[in-house]
């Protein structure tokens, strides 16, 4: 005897709210580390400019 199971069920997986979290999760985690890596290249950007331009030579 055939089994009927609705198509709901019948799927391998469902992505649902929990892979709609991880995805903005990670987006979130993405961004957080692009923003700290423009700060950082910021910061140890700074010093060497404000250094090269010391005395003017001459």
């Amino acid at each position: 005897m055939t089994k009927i199971i609705p198509e709901n069920e019948a799927r391998q997986g469902r992505w649902g709210w929990h892979g709609l979290r991880i995805l903005l999760a990670a987006l979130l985690l993405a961004f957080v580390a692009w923003g700290v890596a423009e700060i950082y290249g910021e910061v140890a950007k700074s010093p060497t400019t404000e250094q090269g331009t010391g005395s003017g030579g001459g």
